[in-house]
């Protein structure tokens, strides 16, 4: 047969790029890129081995970027997708996603500069369009449940601006405060949303579990995080505050054993969800005992960041890209590695120096191997997925 008349060898269509179809997409995939990234980078810092150039010193640009970077992509990324559903209105994709993805992603790489103010800039702007994009479809919709959710955003801009501000030496403002008043709202954020989905998420997935929820119980797990946050504000009585955290620990201990923990254990997309939950719990025993100065406060806000926030994100962001791309909500290997990894780190990085004080430096470096090691995993999983269109033909 002449070439010319040869059929051509048949050529499936490459996939288009679903990114920016929902914000869950491209917001998970920069939160994994940056978990990823910033640990190893933070840590060559710590040890002496990089020279940084950023207007935040070393301490303080880990610090702020862990929260004000890697956990608000991670809000953002669930918001503007959990919004849709809640109300049935758009949030935002295609063009304006892309914006706000990019006015995060200026912010990042302005932190690892000498320019504070483009900074400041850059990420405040971030932070209004996002809450934007939230109040618009929950205002339309009527959806007051859900309105504070746009404050709890606007506090939490307000936190990070005045972190700049201090750093800048514009504004006579704690840096501590800071960084413990955006901890504060993401570990009220985390009590919220964990409160609403655990449950359901365990009854759903778990055959025979009825996990239960008291009135009493929830009300007081999370007024005492609301008195927390006035007391940090405040400047409360360290006394006081270690009975309010006590107190509040041991709601959310309660809260945690209502929804039976013990019977997730074979069900690794349940299970990391109450595994980090428990992590609260620690946190909010071991700022009481920070309080009456028996264990120092970075094992306490360790707990809160490598334990509760890297675990239930890690678990949330599974759990949300596999639902939302058409995937059974099962894990497979690389995900249950994440899942025991991310553990792990945050089981050496609170306790290991407080049982070997004389290798704090190990006991860093091996715990930011571990959360690296489990973000990777993550970002590796799921990059393709997240980049593609859902599995079924839905939209999103």
């Amino acid at each position: 047969m002449p070439e010319s008349t040869r059929t051509p060898p048949h050529t499936p269509p490459l996939a288009p790029i679903a990114l920016w179809n929902l914000g869950f997409r491209p917001f998970f995939l920069l939160a994994g890129l940056l978990a990823t990234i910033a640990m190893p980078y933070w840590i060559a810092q710590f040890s002496g081995r990089l020279e940084p150039i950023s207007f935040l010193p070393g301490p303080l640009w880990h610090a702020h970027e862990m929260i004000f970077g890697y956990v608000f992509a991670v809000i953002v990324g669930f918001l503007f997708t959990a919004v849709r559903n809640w109300t049935g209105q758009p949030t935002p994709t295609g063009y304006v996603l892309a914006g706000i993805a990019a006015l995060w992603l200026a912010a990042r790489l302005l932190a690892l500069t000498p320019w504070g103010l483009p900074a400041l800039v850059a990420d405040t702007l971030f932070a209004l369009a996002v809450a934007t994009g939230i109040a618009v479809p929950l205002f339309v919709a009527g959806n007051r449940r859900n309105y504070f959710f746009v404050l709890v955003l606007l506090a939490f801009a307000s936190a990070n601006a005045a972190f700049y501000l201090s750093v800048m030496g514009i504004l006579d403002f704690p840096l501590q405060r800071g960084l413990q008043l955006g901890l504060n709202l993401i570990l009220f954020l985390m009590a919220i949303v964990g409160g609403r989905v655990i449950p359901m998420f365990t009854a759903n997935g778990v055959p025979g579990c009825q996990p239960r929820r008291i009135p009493g119980i929830e009300r007081t797990a999370l007024a005492g995080l609301l008195l927390l946050i006035a007391a940090d504000v405040s400047g409360m009585n360290t006394t006081a505050i270690a009975v309010v955290a006590g107190i509040t620990a041991c709601a959310h201990l309660v809260r945690l054993l209502l929804w039976q923990p013990w019977r997730t254990a074979h069900h690794p997309i349940v299970w990391i969800l109450h595994a980090s939950y428990a992590w609260i719990v620690i946190h909010l025993f071991l700022r009481a005992l920070v309080m009456i100065d028996l264990v120092p406060l970075s094992a306490a806000t360790h707990a809160l960041t490598a334990g509760a926030i890297g675990g239930l994100t890690l678990g949330m962001m599974t759990r949300t890209a596999r639902g939302h791309t058409g995937l059974p909500l099962q894990t497979g290997g690389l995900e249950t590695a994440a899942f025991l990894l991310v553990q792990s780190g945050a089981i050496v990085r609170v306790f290991g120096p407080l049982l070997m004080p004389g290798w704090y430096l190990q006991t860093i470096m091996v715990s930011g191997a571990l959360w690296t090691a489990a973000f990777a995993l993550f970002t590796f999983k799921f990059w393709p997925i997240l980049i593609r269109p859902r599995i079924d033909g839905r939209s999103g």
